[in-house]
């Protein structure tokens, strides 16, 4: 099958959106991104197939960001390549809705010497609330 015949039949399974998307309105895998049927390949990312026939190779060790954020564009003026970190914290994910936080539950401030990192989970921690709770865990320790 040669590249022709893969861009008519790539051609036949999109659709053009008012937004500047690029749709892929035919087969999607479980998280809603475009699949294609790319000759020897295999079975790619239609967003990932659009980028490298119209832009070129995707850097190994990156992510395919879709800057419109809709999974089923393949418009390759909507796609950037980032790190996997960069493609999460740029999502709606609970890790870039963590780091995207500035205070703890109670108001104190994630920052300077009210910070602290547990290392082992890469989470934060406010100084603030550690300390009450441990002057709480001695009180009602010593009263048992």
């Amino acid at each position: 099958m040669d590249t022709i015949s893969r861009l008519d039949r790539f051609a036949d399974k999109i659709a053009l959106a008012d937004d500047g998307c690029i749709v892929w309105i035919a087969s999607t895998n479980n998280r809603g991104y475009g699949t294609f049927s790319a000759g020897p390949v295999g079975t790619v990312g239609a967003h990932r197939w659009s980028y490298e026939y119209h832009v070129g190779d995707v850097p190994k060790g990156v992510d395919l960001d879709h800057l419109c954020r809709n999974r089923a564009c393949v418009n390759p003026e909507h796609l950037e390549p980032v790190t996997h970190r960069e493609n999460l914290m740029r999502s709606p994910t609970i890790p870039a809705i963590n780091a995207s936080k500035t205070h703890c539950p109670l108001g104190h401030s994630y920052s300077g010497d009210n910070l602290s990192m547990i290392v082992s989970t890469n989470s934060r921690v406010c100084i603030t609330c550690r300390r009450a709770n441990a002057r709480r865990r001695n009180r009602l320790s010593r009263k048992a």
